[in-house]
């Protein structure tokens, strides 16, 4: 076994997750990633945990939702139950094709979604990481040779977690004591919000893996103005590009998609959270520099901010604020590398993706 699949499985049960002996986990993990599962059952049995591993497929995913009516779909209570009784739960992604369910009828993904809220609900409240394995599926969606990918994959994952840490902590002293926050990149993309008493988290690899950015939450119905994403992104196998988001006082009033525009309203129309923000993300893991059509990979990005309709993450949401709810988080980039800046509080604190504590900054 490659040295670097232990070394990833040791990050994921002891930077992530902290799994304790005694701790029930769950592994879900495709069978293209069975050797980082074998690595995760040694290490979790060094550790004195337990582990029970469900084997995920998206054939199998894809025949159950091509199969059912719509109107059977439930809430699977008895994974709900199975999460319940956990500690830990680490869901791992790898696709033998990366496109399996590109014809799944929204409608169909809609449902499905909203029923799994509440299994949602009970596995965000867990210790819980999510993270890739380089399966071949992916490296071709990338456009990236199967060693090229598998060395994309473990740089951006098996690095100094402290050192990215302290290198985040400097924009979270920029954003978390923030009130306005304004987005400009190119001709169109021009939006504010607000994240007065928000919560700035710096994302170092504790939940999702690679970790690399620095995220919050909107104040809901504070977002004005129109974003286009002009990085593409995969939602349910399908691509959509070209996605163009109007907000007034906080909701989508307007879209519109260059491709798989159908796919974009069925996601907003999921219920009323859904055309509202609920993440404000920035991207700063220099060593994801490449564009990979992964978000898990894709919104950690050095000089792109990304921006995410629907759930609002608990832990970004203050006391006294409101959090947005929903059953979807899609998150969409925008490309910050040219003609763009990010302004805190009226300061201009990112140009051209270059933020103010480090080299190349210009005023």
């Amino acid at each position: 076994m490659d040295p670097r699949i232990r070394e990833h499985a040791e990050i994921i049960v002891d930077h992530s997750t902290d799994v304790q002996a005694g701790d029930n986990v769950v592994i879900s993990a495709p069978n293209v990633a069975s050797d980082l599962a074998v690595a995760l059952h040694e290490v979790i049995g060094d550790r004195g945990a337990t582990p029970v591993y469900l084997a995920s497929d998206s054939r199998a995913d894809r025949a159950y939702l091509q199969s059912v009516d719509e109107d059977d779909i439930e809430t699977p209570t008895h994974a709900q139950a199975l999460y319940e009784e956990s500690d830990v739960l680490i869901r791992v992604r790898a696709e033998a094709n990366a496109t399996e369910q590109s014809d799944i009828d929204p409608e169909t993904q809609a449902a499905h979604t909203k029923a799994r809220r509440p299994v949602q609900e009970v596995a965000l409240s867990k210790r819980w990481c999510l993270t890739q394995f380089p399966s071949k599926g992916n490296a071709q969606l990338a456009g990236m040779s199967t060693d090229g990918y598998e060395n994309f994959v473990w740089d951006a994952v098996n690095k100094d977690w402290d050192a990215q840490r302290e290198h985040q902590a400097r924009m979270v002293d920029i954003l978390d004591p923030a009130s306005e926050v304004r987005i400009k990149s190119g001709d169109v993309t021009d939006v504010t919000m607000s994240v007065d008493g928000m919560t700035t988290i710096n994302d170092y690899a504790e939940k999702n893996l690679p970790g690399g950015e620095v995220f919050t939450a909107p104040v809901p119905d504070s977002v004005d103005g129109e974003v286009l994403f002009d990085k593409p992104l995969y939602h349910q196998g399908r691509e959509i590009t070209g996605a163009h988001l109007v907000f007034e006082e906080g909701e989508v009033v307007e879209h519109s998609a260059e491709k798989n525009e159908d796919l974009l309203s069925e996601v907003l129309d999921t219920d009323e959270g859904a055309r509202r923000l609920g993440e404000l993300g920035i991207g700063m893991n220099r060593d994801i520099d490449q564009f990979t059509y992964n978000m898990l990979f894709d919104e950690k990005m050095g000089d792109t901010v990304h921006m995410a309709i629907g759930r609002a993450y608990d832990e970004c949401v203050g006391d006294d604020r409101e959090a947005n709810q929903s059953a979807v988080h899609l998150d969409m980039i925008v490309d910050m590398s040219e003609d763009s800046f990010i302004e805190v509080d009226g300061e201009i604190v990112q140009r051209d993706g270059a933020f103010r504590f480090e080299e190349g900054f210009e005023e």
